[in-house]
């Protein structure tokens, strides 16, 4: 142990800083409190052993300044003294002393004082080191090992308000893992572990830098938050990530995707932060992730964040699709879909802030989607404009019936379209 020795007698210092040593510490000594506040703020010590009769800083004025500075850092300090009555005692207690030694010192006694407080030391050290341990436990996913989603949302907001006050660009990836489900079913639960394992560590040697946050988001599911960096640099480390995992060449016979483990990926990327929320981010890459395994997985898709809402249009004519497209994209970010079923899907899956939806798609007509989506909590607050031939009369029968909250006739006109849009966005 380093033990510091205030002492202002030469004569005590020598003889306790030689029990010291022969106990086998290292005596560290200061002749005055004023020289002790200064070599504690410097150097680190174990114990501290203080005379309480000194000039200009007595002992217990000196430990009440080391405590107040210390704060919550413990360190044992044990007086020395002359005195023996029950108000020293209850003075030097009440001071932050932790125990007491009478002049002249006995060095049998000396170097009990100090094996017991070594002892409590280490208890403190061991008790130190288990909160450290249990604070990362609860920060990870007990799989893993990378941070949980609970942990993710906290070292996120700090990233982001960090960079809304520099105004730097963030990036954030979601990645899934293709066909998970086939692949537990195949090679069972524990393989299926492991793979989860070895993407993870994957995804984690792939990232360059300390800030860089990585969780495991849920399942198969995986969200990487990348500080100060803009949508390039994010696609080359969407792909550096894709290929690790390729690189891993885990056997996958129930994939339809390859023979081998594969993750789609989606990014959000912004250059700036402002008039966005994180929640935002997280749902546009949601929306990409959707879309790189809607159009074949195995791949990465990214895009610049906007400030603009999110429309999902659902119509089974191409033509429609891009009428609506050319009318809208410079007013919201447009994900599109060509079938009931996949508008359903995609619904769920982004929330989207308004969904235009077709009346007659086949197998899944646009008013089943919207009965659908009316009766799921999650999904029942969500606008919905139905579109159709019909006259306006047959639309509002209709859409009354699903709980639609408006509808417009084709062929669509953009400013009745605009403003139709804008009443349910504002």
């Amino acid at each position: 142990m380093k033990i510091l020795l205030v002492e202002d007698s030469a004569t005590l210092r020598h003889a306790t800083g030689s029990y010291i040593r022969a106990a086998g510490h290292i005596a560290v000594i200061a002749e005055s409190g004023e020289e002790a506040l200064q070599l504690v703020e410097k150097e680190p010590v174990d114990l501290i052993i203080m005379d309480v009769e000194m000039p200009g800083l007595n002992g217990f004025e000196t430990t009440r300044l080391m405590r107040e500075w210390l704060g919550e850092h413990w360190i044992p300090i044990i007086f020395l003294t002359g005195k023996n009555d029950d108000a020293s005692y209850k003075e030097g207690i009440e001071a932050g002393g932790d125990d007491y030694l009478i002049k002249p010192v006995s060095e049998v006694i000396l170097t009990a004082k100090i094996r017991a407080m070594e002892r409590i030391t280490d208890m403190r050290d061991q008790l130190h080191q288990l909160n450290a341990e249990l604070e990362n436990l609860s920060q990870r996913d007990s799989l893993t090992h990378l941070y949980n989603r609970r942990t993710f949302a906290e070292l996120s907001k700090q990233q982001w308000s960090i960079a809304t006050r520099s105004h730097q660009p963030l990036s954030l990836v979601m990645l899934d893992i293709d066909h998970f489900k086939p692949y537990n079913d195949f090679y069972g639960h524990p393989a299926g572990d492991e793979c989860l394992r070895r993407i993870s560590k994957a995804i984690s040697d792939a990232l360059q830098r300390p800030a860089d946050i990585v969780a495991r988001y849920g399942g198969e599911e995986f969200i990487i938050l990348l500080p100060e960096t803009e949508l390039h640099g994010a696609k080359l480390v969407g792909e550096n990530i894709r290929h690790a995992i390729n690189q891993l060449e885990l056997a996958h016979e129930g994939s339809k995707t390859a023979k081998y483990v594969t993750a789609s990926i989606g990014i959000a990327s912004c250059q700036h932060t402002t008039g966005r929320t994180l929640d935002d981010m997280i749902k546009q890459a949601d929306s990409m992730l959707y879309q790189a395994k809607n159009s074949g997985r195995n791949r990465v898709v990214a895009q610049e964040s906007a400030m603009f809402k999110t429309i999902l249009v659902a119509d089974d004519d191409p033509d429609t699709l891009m009428l609506l497209n050319d009318q809208l994209r410079d007013h919201c970010n447009i994900v599109t879909a060509s079938s009931g079923q996949e508008c359903l899907d995609l619904a769920r899956a982004i929330q989207p802030d308004i969904l235009l939806l077709d009346i007659h798609m086949p197998n899944m007509s646009g008013l089943e989607v919207c009965k659908a989506l009316k009766e799921a909590t999650a999904t029942a607050s969500i606008p919905i404009i139905l579109i159709s031939g019909e006259d306006r009369s047959e639309q509002l029968r209709l859409g009354k019936k699903v709980g639609a909250n408006e509808c417009l006739q084709k062929p669509l006109q953009e400013n009745l379209l605009l403003a139709k849009i804008n009443h349910f966005l504002l």
